[in-house]
């Protein structure tokens, strides 16, 4: 039976303030746009430390265009708790490695299996590492992407590391929605690929196809 993320994750905020508790929550986040439905939403609930790790971004100036873009956006969001940042490393060597061989393959396929992996398994070691009570994505926002797929490798690599993860569903609600009115809001960047090469490649053959017709 398919699960209900977004019950999981309502359930799980209903019981915290049952408890009068106020959790910590280590949100890796894949670009400003994408986060900032999940911050305005998730800042009421938990006291948030966003986790920028995409070593998959190409190319490097477009990576740290999108850690500015960051930056920004949490400095412009007024939830009820403070929210803090940390960037993680762009070992961009790293993200050719584990897609090695998978170059060819479309978006949403394995190779972005490896790649939603790699993130969520530096987001879950850095949770534990610093005693965060959980850790989730924004990555289930996006249309794109197969919120099962990404909520099934994260609860892998919690239960890897001994990390708990976080359930969500961020597209849920028009969560989708409301980051692009928040995006158009704020004046952001959203880019037009996912973020690799690879789908930089793919988006402009589309591009081309589209143009062409």
């Amino acid at each position: 039976m398919k699960k209900n993320y977004q019950l999981l994750l309502d359930n799980i905020i209903k019981e915290n303030e049952k408890k009068s508790y106020v959790p910590t929550l280590l949100l890796h986040s894949c670009c400003g746009p994408c986060s900032s439905y999940c911050l305005e939403y998730l800042s009421n609930y938990f006291k948030i430390t966003v986790f920028y790790y995409n070593p998959n971004i190409y190319p490097k100036e477009e990576y740290f265009f999108r850690v500015e873009e960051q930056r920004k956006l949490i400095d412009k969001i007024n939830g009820k708790y403070p929210i803090n940042m940390v960037i993680g490393k762009y070992d961009v060597d790293r993200f050719y490695k584990i897609v090695k061989g998978m170059e060819k393959m479309k978006e949403g396929s394995e190779r972005c299996y490896n790649c939603y992996e790699l993130r969520l398994k530096e987001a879950a070691i850095l949770a534990k590492t610093e005693k965060f009570d959980y850790f989730t994505t924004t990555l289930t926002i996006s249309p794109h992407k197969n919120s099962e797929v990404l909520n099934e490798i994260a609860e892998k690599v919690a239960i890897e590391i001994g990390a708990k993860h976080l359930p969500s569903d961020f597209k849920k609600r028009n969560g989708y929605k409301r980051s692009v009115e928040l995006s158009l809001m704020f004046g952001m960047y959203r880019q037009d690929y996912c973020g690799c090469i690879f789908s930089k490649i793919e988006r402009e053959e589309f591009k081309k196809l589209k143009e062409s017709s």
